[in-house]
């Protein structure tokens, strides 16, 4: 169970979903699903390539022998996992405007932007904000 979890992190930090004002920390998601699943992911999982997707449909397809705890709690942490990602995904979408006239001189993708974003005191809109926030870079 222990291996499983530094895992999990590296794995499920690209899952796909919709962008929600509330997210969890990948941490957080991963911490639940190690602490719920980790005895059925090494039970059942055991050599299934630990991407999300992956990881997911093997909880999903062992469900019969699965935990009582398991089953309540990794829906949510997946869900949560993928709503984090979303939001990381979302945040140059949010600010195009802010990036191009606060981060000027600093390339598209480059990681400095999202600072130069969360150091701005001032022309930071209410969605940007609300993007950084929902990422967690705040």
């Amino acid at each position: 169970m222990i291996a499983v979890r530094p895992l999990l992190l590296v794995v499920l930090l690209a899952a796909p979903s919709l962008v929600s004002a509330e997210t969890m920390s990948f941490e957080d998601a991963t911490a639940i699903l190690g602490k719920s699943c980790g005895a059925d992911i090494d039970a059942n999982c055991r050599g299934v390539n630990l991407d999300a997707n992956r990881l997911k449909d093997c909880l999903y397809r062992n469900q019969d022998s699965m935990s009582a705890q398991c089953k309540t709690d990794y829906i949510g942490a997946f869900d949560a996992i993928q709503k984090r990602a979303a939001a990381h995904a979302a945040v140059p979408k949010m600010c195009e405007r802010e990036v191009s006239k606060l981060c000027t001189g600093l390339p598209k993708g480059d990681g400095k932007v999202i600072g130069c974003l969360v150091t701005a005191t001032r022309g930071v809109s209410a969605r940007c904000n609300q993007a950084i926030n929902d990422a967690g870079y705040r």
